[in-house]
């Protein structure tokens, strides 16, 4: 097969080329899950003996793969002893004006980010950001768009900061066999940090003002009734669909109360209706009260949500449809959604506005905001159970503060001067972290599992196998050369010209894809030009995370772009600069602190 050549590679080459760029696409234009993509594409290198099975396994064995496994017990601990909960209460204060809220906010989150993951630090502070912006008079967007931009930057100061740097820092270790320091990006990292928190502030006027989507459902007697059904209305005794008092113009029916407490939600077709029951719409209220006039129904004495009235373990809660989620698309009529999760949905805001129609009827979009009526199930089960297709951010859970809680704050300590120290190797430092949260029983086995994720794991063994195809294809020779015939041999030329081009797709694709396709390239011009690897590899792990224009390349972005009610082209207006600007940063100050001869 390898005697076939092209353009100077083999069909293999071409082979591994066609998959990655069908991966690109894939990872662009559709919502089949990342890890179903990528391992596929891992199948297809595999068939066609592109690579074997122990490059397969010691890919998913790498030490990224086995350094992430291993944090999330660590960040199973901090959450479980009030670690994050203290310093989220504690560490910021209470901002008087939106530019010191600005520095006050950027500033811890950017350290906490480099410490404890990007993305983690994200989700954590999204509902105290939004407590920030209703104390300051100003629209929740103000805020979230700072808060993931300092995600990112912190992000960038660590290995752990982010899985990109992890990747990179394994994949430069299996190329040299000499492994990262945990701080290897700090010095540069900080200095694009710095200018990354001053640019946003000084351009915090481009920032957008974009109602919540929470604001649509502040009251939620605008889109609830209740109505009764009198003993002697003809529907009695029929069922919801043959009475037409399930799906109605303008709304749906979400539960019924019968006249002995007992609620049902969700409402199946085949419910009987009884004299004195109470039924609940959601939906547009004054299409809903003609059902008085066309069903002989008569108003209740108040609405039922507040709806501990009823059932206490029933409640509202508030989750946004991921990018990924398999909703996009779809109706809650048409998908079994409602049946499997025995939620309700009530209402859909998208970019702050409420959805006008009827709930079930509206066609989901990435980003919505849904108000769902849920189960008696505790908040951890409902967001592990449905993890894929929606974030919650309204979760109620409020650690003990106690002696566990300097534990497991002293092991994390303890797990960074190791590393920094070099007294033990990261992957080493890690575990033993791991498995002292453990022993200290800062975390249980059971609890444990929820915070892993396994989607980010096949992920990142998948890349690695990525990166090795590409190496043994001779694609990452032949780009390299190519690069280098059209640019010269001026490193620094040669430099800005894969960092450009790694930014830039790190902002439609996931970063790890940008690392997959660019590491080996990079690597390979390095050597090619007699230069030190480090300045080139350390400017890659920047440049991949300067994906500030778009929200479908960052995983901070993704998660505020629902809760902050924002618009595809509000990353473009600020973050075209900050892209541009950051970019510049990086190569200035890598090439001063990693010389590249």
């Amino acid at each position: 097969m390898e005697s076939i050549f092209f353009l100077g590679l083999g069909l293999k080459a071409w082979i591994t080329i066609v998959s990655l760029i069908g991966l690109i696409v894939v990872m662009i234009r559709s919502r089949l899950p990342l890890e179903v993509a990528f391992l596929s594409v891992v199948t297809i290198l595999l068939v066609f003996d592109i690579v074997n099975e122990e490059e397969v396994m010691a890919g998913f064995g790498s030490e990224p793969v086995v350094v992430h496994g291993a944090f999330f017990v660590v960040l199973a601990g901090l959450m479980h002893t009030g670690v994050l909960y203290w310093l989220t209460n504690n560490l910021m204060g209470t901002p008087k004006t939106y530019r010191r809220a600005l520095f006050k906010l950027m500033v811890p989150v950017s350290v906490l980010a480099a410490m404890l993951n990007s993305v983690n630090v994200v989700a954590l502070f999204i509902d105290m950001v939004k407590l920030w912006a209703h104390r300051l008079g100003t629209q929740p967007s103000r805020l979230l768009l700072p808060l993931s931009y300092a995600a990112s930057l912190g992000g960038m100061c660590t290995l752990i900061g982010n899985s990109s740097n992890l990747m990179i820092a394994g994949l430069y270790a299996d190329q040299t066999g000499q492994s990262m320091n945990l701080f290897a990006p700090l010095l540069p990292a900080m200095f694009c940090a710095a200018v990354g928190i001053g640019l946003t502030i000084l351009f915090s006027y481009m920032i957008p003002r974009r109602e919540s989507p929470e604001s649509s459902f502040e009251s939620t007697s605008d889109y609830t009734v209740e109505l009764l059904v009198p003993t002697d209305n003809p529907a009695v005794g029929m069922n919801v669909d043959e009475a037409g008092l399930r799906n109605v113009r303008g709304g749906s029916l979400v539960e019924i109360v019968r006249f002995d407490k007992e609620t049902i939600s969700p409402v199946g077709s085949d419910e009987f209706i009884l004299g004195g029951d109470r039924l609940i719409y959601a939906g547009q209220i004054n299409e809903i009260l003609e059902l008085k006039k066309t069903h002989g129904l008569v108003a209740a004495d108040h609405h039922v949500f507040s709806i501990d009235e009823i059932d206490s373990n029933r409640k509202l809660r508030t989750a946004f449809v991921r990018f990924s989620s398999d909703l996009i698309g779809t109706r809650m009529s048409d998908n079994d959604f409602e049946k499997r999760t025995e939620m309700v949905l009530v209402a859909v805001a998208r970019q702050g506005r409420r959805v006008e129609g009827q709930p079930r009827e509206i066609v989901l979009q990435a980003g919505d905001t849904l108000l769902l009526e849920c189960p008696p199930k505790e908040d951890s089960v409902i967001e592990e159970s449905n993890k894929r297709s929606l974030t919650f951010f309204d979760s109620h859970f409020v650690p003990e503060i106690g002696k566990k809680t300097i534990v497991s704050s002293v092991i994390l300590l303890a797990m960074f001067l190791l590393s920094s120290f070099h007294i033990l190797p990261l992957v080493a430092c890690v575990m033993v972290a791991a498995g002292l949260m453990l022993v200290f029983k800062c975390c249980r086995m059971n609890n444990v599992i929820k915070y892993i994720e396994w989607e980010l794991l096949l992920i990142l063994g998948s890349t690695v196998v990525f990166s090795t195809a590409i190496a043994n294809t001779g694609i990452a020779d032949l780009i390299s050369e190519h690069v280098i015939d059209v640019f010269g041999e001026n490193p620094y030329v040669v430099m800005a010209v894969m960092c450009l081009l790694a930014s830039l797709l790190s902002e439609f694709v996931n970063d790890l894809g940008a690392v997959a396709v660019f590491f080996p390239v990079v690597y390979q011009e390095a050597i090619a030009l007699g230069c030190d690897p480090m300045p080139f590899v350390i400017s890659l792990m920047l440049s991949v995370t300067t994906s500030f224009a778009s929200p479908i390349g960052s995983s901070t972005h993704m998660l505020i772009y629902g809760p902050g009610g924002f618009k595809f082209y509000d990353f473009i207006r600020i973050g075209v600069w900050m892209h541009i600007l950051l970019l510049i940063a990086n190569l200035f100050i890598v090439n001063i602190i990693y010389p590249i001869h």
